[in-house]
């Protein structure tokens, strides 16, 4: 599974299943029990199904709302700038 295409795309693992939410919710929010369910199946299905090498599946849902990546500075690099 993942959450970053891109970086997916370059890595070409033998087969993966993108879900376009933000890194650390790859199985979707907290409570959802019905989108969890969802996300997992799909992904065990791509195991048990997949016979293409470096398949990288898109899962069929959004998030809901807007999200970015955002860099955070390092402590060591906050201190260097001190």
């Amino acid at each position: 599974m993942s959450t970053g295409r891109d970086l997916t795309a370059l890595v070409k693992p033998p087969r993966s299943l993108f879900v376009n939410h933000p890194m650390g919710n790859p199985f979707g929010r907290p409570d959802d029990t019905e989108g969890q369910t969802a996300v997992l199946r799909a992904a065990l299905r791509l195991v048990a199904e997949c016979d293409e090498a470096g398949a990288l599946i898109d899962f069929p849902t959004e998030w809901g709302e807007p999200f970015e990546f955002r860099i955070r500075e390092t402590p060591k690099d906050y201190q260097l700038k001190k």
